[in-house]
């Protein structure tokens, strides 16, 4: 009797075991057969206005700055505030097209179904309208000095002299295509046409006296907020 009770048990926890392993396989067949999602921001097209001149070269680059761009092309965008130089990926297809008088730029792939392709879709489509921003718009981002006796100015014409509260000023080059203005003592003005660079610029003065949450003072870059924290009481 004990006999046929264990083999029985056994029996259910066989079925039961090679049900959880079914169950499991069509899960992982139903993730991996899914279809690939288009990008939803590189099928947009980019509109850009008749000041901006987009030139794409289609020779491939032999002697990349990095070795990613090998064998990439490259677009040029001319604008009012400047000139941007974005290497393109081979697989990357780009179409200029003119709707009722408007100038519009089509992104596309060789392949969706590949990731690698699939990924820079989206990212080569914001690239350009940065760049396409940059140009024409420019970017400005906010630097505020929070702290008692911090004071910036600019010096020379190319320096930005800082007092964070050190026993010597904070002196600072400022890179070439960046513009720099002190509207107010404790807040400095940052401008550009590429993103990249004037936020770098910022984070760079921001590391000078980042942001501490027991004060909350330091050099705060754009809307950046910190959350205030209470010391501990012995």
């Amino acid at each position: 009797m004990a006999t046929m009770i264990t083999r029985r048990l056994g029996a259910c926890l066989n079925a039961a075991s090679s049900t959880a392993t079914t169950a499991q396989s069509s899960i992982r067949r139903s993730f991996t057969t899914s279809p690939a999602v288009l990008s939803h921001i590189g099928k947009q097209t980019l509109p850009y206005g008749s000041d901006v001149v987009m030139t794409h070269d289609q020779t491939p680059i032999l002697t990349p700055r990095v070795p990613a761009d090998l064998h990439s092309t490259t677009l040029h965008i001319k604008g009012p505030l400047g000139e941007h130089i974005l290497p393109i990926k081979p697989y990357v297809k780009l179409a200029f097209e003119q709707e009722q008088g408007d100038s519009l730029l089509s992104v596309s792939v060789e392949d969706p179904t590949i990731k690698e392709q699939r990924a820079m879709w989206g990212t080569t489509r914001a690239l350009i309208a940065n760049a396409v921003t940059g140009v024409t718009d420019g970017y400005t981002v906010p630097v505020r000095l929070v702290g008692v006796g911090y004071r910036a100015a600019i010096e020379g014409g190319n320096k930005l002299s800082m007092k964070l509260g050190y026993s010597h000023p904070v002196e600072i080059e400022i890179p070439e295509g960046i513009q720099c203005t002190t509207p107010l003592p404790n807040k400095i003005m940052l401008q550009g046409n590429n993103i990249q660079r004037v936020k770098e610029f910022a984070f760079k003065i921001r590391k000078w006296r980042e942001p501490e949450p027991y004060n909350q003072k330091g050099i705060f870059v754009g809307d950046e907020t910190i959350a205030k924290k209470t010391s501990k009481k012995k």
